[in-house]
C-alpha cells in the first residue's frame, strides 16, 4: 500500500493517480481478502476499546460519488459500535461560523479507544471554501498550517490519524450520477447542486492536489485510493487501517487475578 501514500513535502499531480487501476488483485481475491481484513480489524477494535490507550482518526475525502459512505459500511462491516463514532461535515452552522474553522472539528475527534471515521472533514475548508470563493485567499491560505498544527497535536496526544483521498474519474462520476438520477430508489441522493460542482471539477482537483501536497506528514500521512472500482477501494482503506492498527502493538489487559477455581453456577 505504500504505493498509495503521499510522501511529506512531495508535489501531488492527481493525473500521475490512475483512479481505475487495481494493483495486485483481481475482484474475487480482493473479496476474499476483504473478508479476512474484516474479521482482523473486529478483533483489533475490541483490543483498541480493552486497552483504553490509543485513538483513531479516520479522514475520508473525495469528489461526490467517490464512495465515502460505502467505505464506511464495507470496511467497518462487523466492528463493535460502542467503539466507533461516524461524524458528517455538512455546511457550518451559523454558530460554529462564529468560531474558528477548527472548533466543531476538534469536538469530533476520538476520545482514547475510539475509532472516529470523519466523512468529509476540516479540509473542506480549503477545498469548498477555496472553490467557491466564500473568503479571500489570504484566509484559507493560513489554514494549511493551521490543519499540520492540529494534527500534529493529535498525533502528540495519542492518536493515530489516516486521511484517504478516494480517487474517481470524472466519467465514473457520470456513471454514478446518473445511476442516482435514473433510480427511484436513490433519487434521494441526487442534488442539482451536484452538477454545479462537477461543471467545477479542475478547479476542485487543483485544489485537492495542494491540500494532499501540503498537509500530508509522517505523523498524519494521505493516501491516493484508486476508488473507480468499489471493491479496490474498499481493500485499500481496509488494508492500509489494520496495518496501522497492528502497529499499534496493542496489548488486551490482563485478567483478574485469583479466576482459577471460579466455577459458575
Amino acid at each position: 500500500m505504500k504505493r498509495f501514500r503521499v510522501k511529506p513535502g512531495a508535489k501531488i499531480d492527481l493525473s500521475d493517480f490512475d483512479p481505475g487501476s487495481t494493483p495486485g488483485f483481481n475482484h474475487k481475491e480482493a473479496g476474499e481478502r476483504l473478508q479476512e481484513l474484516n474479521g482482523r480489524l473486529e478483533v483489533l477494535q475490541e483490543a483498541l476499546w480493552a486497552e483504553n490507550r490509543h485513538r483513531v482518526l479516520v479522514v475520508l475525502q473525495g469528489m461526490d460519488t467517490s464512495g465515502k459512505d460505502g467505505t464506511i459500511r464495507h470496511v467497518f462491516e462487523g466492528v463493535n459500535p460502542l467503539g466507533v463514532r461516524v461524524a458528517a461535515f455538512k455546511a457550518p452552522t451559523q454558530e460554529e461560523l462564529e468560531h474558528d474553522f477548527l472548533w466543531r472539528v476538534h469536538a469530533r475527534v476520538p476520545a482514547r479507544r475510539e475509532i472516529a471515521i470523519f466523512n468529509r472533514s476540516h479540509y473542506e475548508d480549503v477545498l469548498v471554501v477555496r472553490v467557491q470563493k466564500l473568503v479571500p485567499p489570504e484566509v484559507w491560505q493560513a489554514r494549511y498550517d493551521q490543519i499540520n498544527d492540529f494534527e500534529r497535536l493529535l498525533a502528540d496526544t495519542g492518536t493515530t490519524v489516516l486521511k484517504f483521498f478516494l480517487h474517481i474519474s470524472k466519467d465514473e462520476q457520470k456513471e454514478r450520477l446518473q445511476v442516482r438520477l435514473d433510480d427511484p430508489r436513490k433519487q434521494w441522493k441526487f442534488r442539482k447542486g451536484d452538477l454545479a460542482d462537477r461543471a467545477l471539477w479542475d478547479e476542485y482537483i487543483q485544489a485537492y492536489e495542494e491540500a494532499l501536497s501540503r498537509t500530508s506528514q509522517k505523523h498524519a500521512p494521505w493516501y491516493v485510493v484508486p476508488a473507480d472500482k468499489k471493491w479496490y477501494r474498499n481493500l485499500v482503506v481496509a488494508t492500509v487501517l489494520v496495518k496501522a492498527l497492528e502497529d499499534l502493538n496493542i496489548q488486551t489487559p490482563k485478567a483478574e487475578e485469583d479466576l482459577k477455581g471460579i466455577v459458575i453456577e
